[in-house]
C-alpha cells in the first residue's frame, strides 16, 4: 500500500503542506506560552494583592463588618464565610487546580481558587490568611479563552498556502508533462514540433537540450532512410542488369539460370526487409479503426488458395491503428506461419478491458519454437536454429516487434500446450 505520493508534484504539495502544519502548531505554542501564559500569571498576582489587601491588619480569621461592608462598597471585594458563600454561587463556581497551586505561592500557603461566570466573572479565593472564609473578587471584561476563531483563521490560511502552493507546482511541473508526452512520441517514432521554452531556468535548459536531441534523432533517421534508400538503389539495378543476362543464357544452361533468378528474387526480398525495418511506416498516423475489419482484409490477401486460415472474431471496440503498419505485422506473422507450418492456422481477437487492451492471436500448428529462443528471435537479424528454418534476413519478427513498439503495445510468443506456436500482439485502446 502506497503512503507517500511517487510524483514530484504529490511530494512538493506534501512537503508544503507538512512545513505549514508545523508552522501553525508552533505558532499555537508559542501564542500559549508567550501571550496566554503571561497574561494568566498577571491576573494571578493582581488576584493575590487584592487578597493580601483584605487581610493587610489581620492578625486572625475575624474581620470587621463595618471594614468588610465599606471595601465591598468600595471595590466590590467582599468576604464572606463559607455558608453565605455558598448562598451567593460559591456552590456552582469550578475548582481550577492550577490556579490554586499559583494562588497557594503568591499568598504563602495553601489557597484555593473557583470561577464561576454569570453576570459578572467571579474568583472566589480561600486564602491561606483566613482558611474559614472566602473572598469574591469579580473582574469586569475578562471571558474565558475562545481559541475557535484562531483555529479557524489557522486553517483558511493553512487551506490557501496549500492552495497556492498547489498551484505553483502544477504551473512548474506543466512543462514537464509536455516534456514526457514529446518523449514519448519521440520513442514511437514520431518527432513532433521543438517545444516551447518556457518556466524555470533549469526546465528551459532542459526543454532545450531535449530540442536538441529530438533534432539530432531525426535528424540521424533521415540520414539512415537516405542511406538505405542509396543502397537499395545501387544493389536493385545490378540485379536488374543480372536478371537481363540471365534471361540471353542458352537452354543448355537453365539449371544454372533458375538458380540466379532465385537468388536475385532472395535478395530482393532481403533489401524489401531492410527497408520495413527502417522505415516501420512512420509517416503512418493513428486513426480509430475496425481491428477485425483489418484482420479480414489482411486475410483476404495472404491466404493461399491451398491453405485453410480461420477467423474467430470477437466484439472489439474502434482503437487508435496505424493501419499500413499494422497490416504489415499482421501479414508477416501470416506469412511465417504459413512457411513453417502445413496444418490450419488460426486468427482470434479479443479485448482485456482491464489491462486497456485489444489483441489478435495468429496460431498455428507446428513444432513451436524452444522457449529458451522466443526473446532472442526479436533482436535483428535473428532467426530459429531448427524449427523456423533460416531462410530470410532474420528480420520479420523485429519489423513487427517495432511496428507494435510504436502503437505503444507488446508481442509475445508462446508454445501451446497441445503443440504448435501462437503470437499475441496486444494493442492499446487508447493512445
Amino acid at each position: 500500500m502506497k503512503v507517500l505520493p511517487r510524483s514530484a508534484f504529490g511530494q512538493t504539495v506534501l512537503l508544503i503542506g507538512f512545513l505549514l502544519f508545523v508552522n501553525q502548531v508552533v505558532s499555537y505554542v508559542s501564542f500559549a506560552l508567550y501571550v496566554i501564559e503571561p497574561n494568566q500569571q498577571q491576573i494571578n498576582q493582581l488576584l493575590a494583592k487584592q487578597v493580601r489587601v483584605v487581610f493587610i491588619d489581620i492578625k486572625d480569621a475575624r474581620l470587621s463588618p463595618k471594614m468588610a461592608e465599606a471595601f465591598h462598597r468600595e471595590t466590590g471585594i467582599g468576604v464572606y464565610r463559607e455558608a453565605d458563600a455558598l448562598k451567593l454561587g460559591l456552590g456552582s463556581a469550578g475548582y481550577y487546580p492550577y490556579r490554586s497551586e499559583q494562588m497557594s505561592v503568591l499568598l504563602g500557603g495553601s489557597a484555593e481558587v473557583r470561577i464561576s461566570q454569570g453576570d459578572e466573572y467571579l474568583f472566589w479565593i480561600r486564602p491561606p490568611q483566613a482558611p474559614n472564609l472566602w473572598v469574591k473578587i469579580p473582574l469586569l471584561g475578562l471571558e474565558e479563552a475562545n481559541f475557535s476563531p484562531l483555529i479557524f483563521f489557522l486553517g483558511i490560511i493553512g487551506v490557501l498556502s496549500v492552495a497556492g502552493g498547489w498551484l505553483f507546482v502544477r504551473q512548474l511541473n506543466r512543462p514537464l508533462k509536455s516534456l514526457q508526452r514529446a518523449a514519448e512520441d519521440v520513442g514511437r517514432g514520431d518527432f513532433p514540433d521543438p517545444l516551447i521554452e518556457h518556466g524555470t531556468s533549469e526546465i528551459m535548459a532542459v526543454t532545450q537540450a531535449f530540442n536538441h536531441m529530438s533534432k539530432g534523432i531525426k535528424q540521424l533517421e533521415d540520414d539512415r532512410n537516405l542511406l538505405m534508400a542509396g543502397i537499395s538503389h545501387d544493389l536493385r539495378t545490378p540485379l536488374t542488369r543480372i536478371r537481363l543476362a540471365s534471361e540471353m543464357m542458352s537452354a543448355q544452361d537453365e539449371f544454372l539460370k533458375d538458380g540466379i533468378e532465385n537468388d536475385i528474387d532472395d535478395m530482393n526480398n532481403i533489401i524489401d526487409q531492410f527497408i520495413d525495418y527502417i522505415r516501420h511506416d512512420s509517416k503512418d498516423k493513428a486513426e480509430l479503426g475496425d481491428l477485425n475489419i483489418l484482420i479480414e482484409e489482411v486475410i483476404n490477401v495472404e491466404v493461399p488458395a491451398d491453405r485453410n486460415i480461420q477467423f474467430i472474431a470477437s466484439n472489439c471496440p474502434k482503437i487508435p491503428l496505424r493501419h499500413v503498419a499494422v497490416k504489415r505485422a499482421l501479414a508477416n506473422l501470416i506469412q511465417n506461419a504459413l512457411r513453417y507450418t502445413e496444418g490450419d492456422i488460426e486468427v482470434f481477437t479479443g479485448v482485456d478491458k482491464r489491462k486497456g487492451y485489444a489483441y489478435f492471436i495468429v496460431s498455428d500448428q507446428g513444432e513451436g519454437i524452444p522457449d529458451a529462443d522466443i526473446e532472442r528471435l526479436f533482436q535483428p537479424f535473428t532467426q530459429g536454429d531448427k524449427a523456423r528454418g533460416t531462410e530470410g534476413s532474420g528480420l520479420g519478427l523485429a519489423i513487427i516487434k517495432r511496428i507494435v513498439d510504436t502503437h505503444g503495445g507488446s508481442v509475445e510468443l508462446s508454445n501451446k500446450p497441445q503443440g504448435g506456436l501462437q503470437a499475441k500482439v496486444s494493442l492499446p485502446l487508447k493512445f
